[in-house]
């Protein structure tokens, strides 16, 4: 058995059909594994019968917290207030299609203990995933991991586990357009990875869709990179360079007698190019600005509106 005092976080957005059995499986591992725990399931907006679910767990099992979030704040900030109402010494965090698999639980705490590091993460030596999503995926990483610096091992998820004094240090910064993740991995705090086997989603599908990743790969580089505003200085540069080269050759062809009136069409498309040029990086400007605006404003992650708990009733 282990004695510290062990905090599961688990975000839930409409899973009814897999809370019944990931409860049954978390229940079996907490209580043959630990003395002391707490599971904290953060109700992330769902408009099925999520919430109903995990009241009548919750008011059947003081071990269980329910944080009830007032709309959908997106899984990174029903994470952070899990995160920010756990008590454990050491914390896990996991997702709730039971492709983190509860029987695993012991095996990142034993890891954790067994070395001097704060957090120890799962590493899929295998992942049971449709073949384009895995493609996306490894794209995805290779991305961000050259251009933000942020290096993030092939392989791993959000399954982990979490000394408390890494917690406390990822809950000072207090960004509130950055994914957690990101955040963890940005802060260089050292971790374990942890080979392990992903199952398959037990209902459902992703809600990271291929569509979702490209976006949380432009968030993540806008967040922690100057590259693609860096890029559009660069693009200028090159065009203006071209430009004066263009000019000096038209210059020199009007005083040979060699000039003629160049057609329509050439300048029409390049006229077009270099405006949609100029559209995307003043939309690049204004993701960045559109950040310092969010960030400036300091509004809450996220709302609660109740926690439930047999020990608070």
């Amino acid at each position: 058995m282990i004695d510290e005092h062990i905090s599961i976080i688990i975000p839930i957005f409409n899973d009814s059909k897999v809370i019944p059995t990931l409860y049954q499986r978390l229940i079996k591992v907490t209580e043959r594994n630990f003395t002391k725990y707490e599971i904290i399931f953060v109700n992330d907006g769902s408009n099925d019968d999520s919430i109903a679910l995990l009241t009548s767990i919750a008011e059947t099992n003081e071990n269980v917290i329910v944080i009830n979030l007032t709309r959908n704040f997106g899984q990174s900030n029903a994470i952070y207030s899990g995160l920010e109402n756990s008590s454990g010494d050491i914390i896990i965090i996991m997702d709730s299609d039971l492709q983190d698999q509860p029987e695993d639980i012991p095996l990142l705490i034993e890891a954790l203990n067994n070395s001097d590091i704060s957090v120890a993460i799962a590493c899929w030596k295998s992942r049971k995933e449709p073949f384009i999503r895995s493609v996306f995926s490894k794209l995805f990483n290779s991305i961000i991991n050259k251009i933000t610096g942020i290096k993030r091992i092939k392989g791993m998820g959000m399954f982990r586990a979490m000394k408390r004094t890494a917690v406390n240090e990822i809950l000072k910064i207090s960004e509130s357009t950055s994914y957690i993740t990101s955040i963890f991995y940005w802060s260089g705090i050292k971790y374990i990875p942890v080979e392990l086997t992903r199952d398959k989603r037990y209902t459902g599908q992703s809600g990271y869709s291929i569509s979702k990743m490209i976006r949380l790969a432009s968030d993540i580089i806008l967040s922690y990179s100057l590259f693609p505003i860096r890029l559009a200085s660069v693009f200028g540069a090159l065009i203006s360079i071209i430009s004066f080269i263009a000019g000096l050759y038209l210059v020199y062809d009007k005083f040979s007698g060699t000039y003629k009136l160049p057609g329509w069409t050439s300048i029409v498309v390049l006229l077009l190019f270099l405006f949609g040029l100029q559209f995307i990086f003043l939309g690049i400007i204004g993701e960045y600005l559109g950040r310092i605006f969010l960030e400036t404003k300091q509004r809450p992650r996220y709302i609660i509106d109740r926690i439930i708990s047999k020990k608070t009733n």
